[in-house]
C-alpha cells in the first residue's frame, strides 16, 4: 500500500472523511481544494449552530434520503448517527441532541471540531493544498489551476468531492459537469432543495412584513402536515419550515407550473371552536380586534389573513374559521440555487458500482453532494456526505487491492 498516491478533489466533509480512512491505511493523500481554506460551507452551516446529525430513530432517519434512501442505505449503516456523534467526541466534540431531535456540537460552532480534524489529518500524513481548483482531465491525470501556474497530477486512484451547485461563492459552482459529461458520465440537472420560494406579496405586505417570522404554525403540502415556523421575505418564504416542505413544492411547482403551501393559522383551535369564538364577537368590532379575541391572531398572521384572502373582513363566521385553518399561499418558483442550503441532481447513482466508482471512468470515485440525492435539513446532509466519503474511501481500498 505504501507509495500509492490518492488525490482526493475537493475538501469538504466527504473529501475529509475519505483522506481519514485512507490515511490510515498509509497510502500517500493528498486534498486539493479551490479555496483558500478548506471545508468553507461546513464552516457556514455551524455559525447557527452546526446540525451535525439527527437524533430519531435510525429506521425513520434511513428513509430521509427520498428517491436514493435504498441506494445510500449500506453507506449509511457503515456510519449510522451515533457512530457520527462518536466520531465527533473523538475529536474532541461533545454533542447533544436538541428538542427538535437535532444534534448539535455542545459548543454550538463547526471550527473547534474542523481545527481538530484537520490536525489530525495533518499527523497522519495528509497533504492538503489549497489554491488548487480543478480544471478537467489531462492525458493520464488531473489537469489543476495552482498558484505556481496550471500542473497535471497523477495518481493511483482519485476522489472527486467538490459538492452540488449550492453556495457557489464557497467553493461548490458545479463547473465539473460538462467534464465528466464528456466522458459519459450521466449528469442531471442541478435544482435548489432545501431552499425559500418566490410569492406574490403587496408592496404594503412586503414594506411592513419581510424578515417577520409566521411562529406556531402548521403547513401542508405532499409531504405532509409539519408544524414550525418560517419567516416572511421581501422575496416570498423561507426558513425551516419550507425548507421540511421544499422538494415537494418544487416538484409540483415543475410538473404543473404552480404550487401551494397551505398554513393551519390557529392550529391549537379546532375550526368548529373558531366558528363558535368569531360569532361572539360583536359586529361593530374591526376586523382585527374579532381575529386577536376569537383566535388569538395578529401580526403578521392577521397581515397574512387579508393578504391572501381579502374577502375575509367580510366573511361568515364559518367561511373565516375554514379559512383559518387553511390559508393558501401561492407559489411562483424556488429561490435561485445559489441561495439554496443544498442542491438536488448530479451524478445518477447508477453512474456508480456500489463502492461508488464511477461505471465510465474506472479509478475515479464520487461522494457528497456530486451525487443525485437530497435531503432535509436538520444534520441528514452532513451526516450523508460523511457516510459516502467514508464509503468511497473503502472502495478505493478495494479498488486498489485488486478487488
Amino acid at each position: 500500500m505504501e507509495g500509492r498516491e490518492i488525490a482526493i478533489i475537493g475538501g469538504g466533509p466527504a473529501g475529509l472523511m475519505a483522506a481519514e480512512v485512507l490515511s490510515t491505511a498509509d497510502y500517500a493523500v493528498t486534498i486539493y481544494e479551490a479555496m483558500p481554506t478548506a471545508a468553507r460551507k461546513f464552516l457556514l452551516a455551524g455559525k447557527s449552530g452546526l446540525n451535525i446529525t439527527h437524533g430519531e430513530d435510525y429506521r425513520r432517519f434511513a428513509t430521509r434520503f427520498g428517491a436514493a434512501s435504498d441506494r445510500l442505505r449500506p453507506a449509511l449503516d457503515a456510519f449510522t448517527p451515533d457512530d457520527v456523534r462518536a466520531w465527533a467526541e473523538g475529536l474532541g466534540t461533545e454533542t447533544f441532541v436538541g428538542s427538535s431531535g437535532r444534534v448539535f456540537p455542545k459548543a454550538m460552532k463547526a471550527s473547534p471540531l474542523l481545527r481538530a480534524w484537520l490536525r489530525r489529518l495533518e499527523g497522519q500524513g495528509v497533504t492538503l493544498l489549497t489554491r488548487h481548483r480543478w480544471l478537467g482531465f489531462a492525458e493520464d491525470g488531473y489537469l489543476f489551476e495552482a498558484p505556481e501556474g496550471r500542473k497535471i497530477v497523477r495518481c493511483d486512484a482519485a476522489l472527486l468531492a467538490l459538492g452540488g451547485a449550492s453556495w457557489p461563492r464557497l467553493g461548490s459552482d458545479a463547473a465539473w459537469v460538462p467534464w465528466l459529461s464528456e466522458r459519459g458520465v450521466d449528469v442531471r440537472t442541478f435544482r435548489p432543495a432545501n431552499c425559500g420560494f418566490d410569492v406574490a406579496w403587496s408592496a404594503a405586505f412586503r414594506e411592513r412584513f419581510a424578515g417577520e417570522p409566521l411562529k406556531s404554525v402548521v403547513a401542508s403540502s405532499e409531504a405532509g402536515a409539519l408544524q414550525g415556523e418560517f419567516v416572511v421575505s421581501r422575496h416570498g418564504i423561507e426558513g425551516s419550515l419550507v425548507y421540511a416542505h421544499a422538494a415537494s413544492l418544487r416538484d409540483r411547482l415543475e410538473r404543473d407550473g404552480k404550487s401551494l403551501l397551505t398554513l393551519d393559522l390557529a392550529p391549537g383551535r379546532t375550526a368548529e371552536r373558531l366558528t363558535r369564538d368569531l360569532a361572539r364577537q360583536d359586529g361593530k368590532a374591526s376586523f382585527s380586534n374579532r381575529l386577536r379575541k376569537a383566535a388569538g391572531l395578529e401580526g403578521v398572521k392577521a397581515a397574512l389573513l387579508r393578504e391572501l384572502m381579502p374577502e375575509a373582513p367580510k366573511a361568515d363566521p364559518t367561511w373565516l374559521a375554514a379559512a383559518i385553518k387553511a390559508v393558501p399561499i401561492p407559489l411562483l418558483r424556488p429561490r435561485p440555487i445559489a441561495e439554496a442550503i443544498s442542491s438536488a441532481g448530479g451524478i445518477g447513482l447508477d453512474q456508480i458500482h456500489d463502492h461508488y466508482m464511477l461505471k465510465a471512468l474506472p479509478g475515479l470515485f464520487v461522494a457528497g453532494e456530486m451525487l443525485d440525492w437530497e435531503a432535509p435539513t436538520g444534520g441528514y446532509l452532513l451526516t450523508a456526505c460523511l457516510a459516502t466519503g467514508r464509503a468511497a474511501a473503502r472502495g478505493i481500498e478495494r479498488w486498489l487491492a485488486g478487488g
